[in-house]
């Protein structure tokens, strides 16, 4: 039982590292276009709100609060009161997260239209 609650913590350690890394642009992806991916083309659809330095912060934050949810999950096998609070502070941040990317969504898709 507790390697699975080891393996779940170090899931989670390393997903919430990868929502840190996207919500600093770590890797200097909100400059990167898709055109510099190939040479050939990649479909007629324009970037969207994920390519924007905002949707990274905000896809950020959403892949931060499930890192989170794992290391609550975890810590809850042995102390309880902070795993809980742990999975709340990320369910929270997963409902943020969700509506900011929903809304910036719809507001670039509805952007691109006119």
């Amino acid at each position: 039982m507790l390697r699975i609650v080891a393996a779940v913590l170090v899931v989670g350690a390393l997903i919430s590292a990868a929502g840190v890394a996207l919500m600093v642009d770590l890797a200097g992806a909100a400059g990167f276009t898709i055109r510099h991916l190939t040479s050939k083309p990649l479909g007629s659809l324009p970037p969207g709100y994920a390519a924007t330095p905002r949707g990274l912060q905000v896809y950020g934050l959403v892949v931060l609060a499930i890192g989170l949810l794992f290391m609550g999950v975890a810590l809850a096998a042995s102390a309880v009161v902070s795993g809980l609070a742990l999975v709340g502070v990320g369910l929270v941040a997963f409902g943020f997260g969700s509506v900011f990317a929903i809304r910036g969504e719809i507001a670039t898709s509805r952007s691109l239209k006119r």
